[in-house]
């Protein structure tokens, strides 16, 4: 009796097993998909390819905007060249409503301007403002913010680097002030950013100053309360020295690493919480290596530094103080 009816299950799963394949296949290996037979094949998932018109933005809430840093390793006219890089770096800054750039090390002025069309060429509408040649060597590095001007404005009169008459670090930080686009003018979230790369063999005495660097830019002229400095610090959320002396300072990064390697956190976005109330919390890092499914040296390629971001809202203050109006659909 028990032979006939283990008989009977095996006959009974046989032909389950033969209805299903005939009418179904299954799809994926990481994530399992059925589908009926006949059916249009799913859709790959994009962070699984190479082709980097694939891959989506981040998304978003429409009322925020994304402030971002990133050391593009020796960024000059050689990388640029390199097709694959180039179009890595043009999908990485779309992410992004402006991103801070670090270590530009090219005599032609016209990388930046190359780099601006190549990101607009789908449509978009970028532009930059950069700094001078700085550095105590022959080897020169220049600060650039990239921004979309779809959602945010630069105050070009207000854009300088910082004051360093006793020439404690190796490169002046580079400001400047910008708008976002959309809300009325008297409630958008304005802020200053202070764009920072601090000397790996000066770590201590630099970190030490960035204290004096957040007041100085603080207390100029224009009075913006909201001060965020970013960039590539080459310390952990517990080097950063003297800038601990700022009421309230916080940070957006930690607990992760920043670097390519994935060894070390280098890089973060320090502001004043009770100051920047704009600041979501939400925050992050791209990490181009899982975006495009690239091997560790094909990402050490594009820099040895991955991109980070911190998110905050459109509106000074953090919320609209009346009607909501104007509010575009390019507000990412």
């Amino acid at each position: 009796m028990r032979r006939t009816s283990a008989l009977l299950l095996a006959v009974i799963a046989g032909a389950g097993a033969w209805f299903f394949f005939q009418n179904y296949r299954i799809e994926g290996f990481d994530n399992l998909v059925v589908v009926p037979r006949g059916a249009a094949p799913a859709a790959t998932t994009p962070t699984s390819t190479n082709n980097p018109t694939a891959v989506p933005a981040m998304a978003r809430k429409q009322d925020t905007i994304r402030i971002a840093s990133f050391n593009i390793q020796v960024f000059g006219t050689a990388k640029l060249q390199k097709p694959e890089v180039a179009s890595r770096l043009v999908q990485i800054i779309r992410q992004f409503d402006v991103v801070a750039i670090q270590e530009i090390r090219a005599s032609d002025q016209g990388l930046i301007p190359n780099f601006i069309e190549m990101i607009n060429a789908t449509g978009r509408h970028y532009d930059y403002v950069i700094g001078p040649r700085l550095g105590r060597t022959q080897s020169k590095e220049q600060f650039a913010y990239i921004f979309d001007t779809a959602s945010l404005q630069v105050d070009r009169s207000q854009v300088y680097t910082v004051e360093d008459p006793l020439d404690v670090l190796h490169r002046e930080p580079l400001v400047a002030w910008f708008r976002v686009r959309g809300p009325d003018p008297s409630q958008a979230f304005t802020f200053s950013l202070v764009n920072v790369h601090v000397d790996p063999d000066e770590v201590a005495q630099e970190m030490d100053v960035m204290d004096d660097v957040f007041r100085a830019v603080r207390d100029d002229p224009r009075g913006e309360d909201d001060v965020i400095l970013l960039g590539d610090f080459n310390a952990n959320e517990s080097q950063i020295g003297q800038l601990a002396t700022i009421p309230g300072i916080t940070w957006a990064i930690s607990g992760t690493t920043t670097n390519t390697r994935g060894t070390a956190l280098y890089d973060n976005i320090f502001m004043q919480r009770h100051a920047t109330t704009e600041y979501t919390g939400r925050s992050g890092l791209f990490d181009f290596l899982r975006e495009y499914n690239l091997t560790l040296a094909e990402g050490l390629e594009i820099s040895d530094h991955l991109p980070i971001w911190a998110e905050f809202s459109i509106y000074e203050g953090g919320a609209p103080q009346g009607p909501l109006t104007n509010i575009p659909a390019n507000v990412r």
